[in-house]
């Protein structure tokens, strides 16, 4: 029999058993006996039995889908992020639906009111910039719709939250700038509401005040989602007359709107500038001068994450199963680790 004809039908009709019980079987439900079974996947697999996931779900009543909603894919860590989801849940049978929001909360709304009509079995959320009120993903919730959140979440929503340790990671990028000389440190934001720009923040800041260091309000810019705008932010920053000796930066997007600001305005990284990033950029070495960076465990969070939501698809309470997984520091020629 060809593969393409195996369907629960023919399995049903070769070993004389009903279709309901050939599905059990294959679900191993325990309704069914472990001879059965045994029949069952014995048979499926010389046939090279195939199940069709989108009959299944109609049975089932459930999509086998997914939602995974980022801000963007061209930053590195989500993309790397999502490689670590797709691992985790194609194993397991779910397809993997990619939105985006852009960094704009009326996207995020739009998609979640979507996946609030049953398009999707659960849903992984990292939240847009804009993003501060949590009435749109609490309406999430009351639908009864699985949700664990990753790398950037609301605290106030009762929720799994796959993390890394931002704060601690905000504290050692500055204390390496200082450790490297740098006595007037600035720190450029991506958003006054996101949890993580504002613990890498307060981390900053512990280390400025643990370390005697000058605290200066105008240091801290909170740069956006434009490039252009962060190019010119940055590089009114560094035309100031008692301009920063290191900056922190606190997300990937911002490296080449630094990187560039430097290099126009004349400013040697590091001798003039020294810059760290938080980055998972697979070219932070191969840059002139390579960058120095906080590398999150993106492709981890992404798994941690994916677990955490399929036992929550099961029906187990997952909130409070919170998980850190530690970034890393790499030390490179922007700091002048190697310069």
């Amino acid at each position: 029999m060809p593969p393409k004809q195996v369907n629960i039908r023919a399995l049903a009709r070769e070993l004389n058993l009903s279709v309901s019980t050939i599905s059990k079987a294959l679900r191993d439900s325990y309704e069914i006996s472990p001879a059965t079974k045994a029949r069952v996947l014995a048979l499926a697999a010389s046939l090279q039995y195939q199940p069709n996931p989108y009959a299944s779900s109609l049975r089932g009543k459930k999509s086998r889908t997914v939602g995974v909603v980022v801000p963007e894919v061209a930053d590195s860590f989500f993309s790397l992020a999502i490689n670590g989801i797709e691992s985790v849940l194609k194993a397991a049978g779910y397809h993997v639906l990619i939105c985006l929001t852009h960094e704009q909360l009326d996207n995020e709304k739009g998609i979640l009111q979507e996946f609030r009509n049953g398009r999707v079995d659960g849903v992984l959320l990292s939240i847009s910039r804009e993003t501060a009120d949590a009435g749109h993903i609490r309406a999430l919730a009351e639908q009864e719709v699985p949700l664990v959140f990753f790398d950037r979440v609301l605290d106030e929503v009762a929720a799994a939250k796959v993390v890394t340790n931002d704060y601690e990671s905000g504290y050692a990028a500055t204390r390496h700038l200082a450790e490297r000389g740098c006595r007037d440190i600035g720190f450029l934001g991506i958003s006054n509401s996101l949890s993580i720009s504002n613990k890498r923040m307060e981390g900053y800041l512990q280390a400025l005040q643990d370390l005697g260091l000058p605290f200066r309000e105008s240091n801290i810019v909170a740069c956006s989602n434009d490039l252009l705008s962060n190019y010119r932010t940055i590089t009114k920053l560094l035309q100031r007359r008692h301009r920063p000796d290191g900056l922190v930066a606190s997300v990937e997007k911002l490296t080449a709107s630094t990187y560039q600001a430097c290099r126009d305005l004349n400013l040697r990284i590091p001798d003039d500038v020294k810059v760290i990033c938080f980055s998972n950029l697979e070219i932070a070495a191969m840059l002139q001068p390579s960058l120095t960076t906080i590398t999150q465990p993106a492709f981890e969070m992404g798994k941690a994450a994916a677990q955490l939501l399929l036992k929550a698809m099961k029906g187990k309470d997952v909130r409070g199963g919170d998980v850190v997984i530690p970034s890393v520091l790499e030390e490179r020629g922007s700091t002048g680790a190697l310069h």
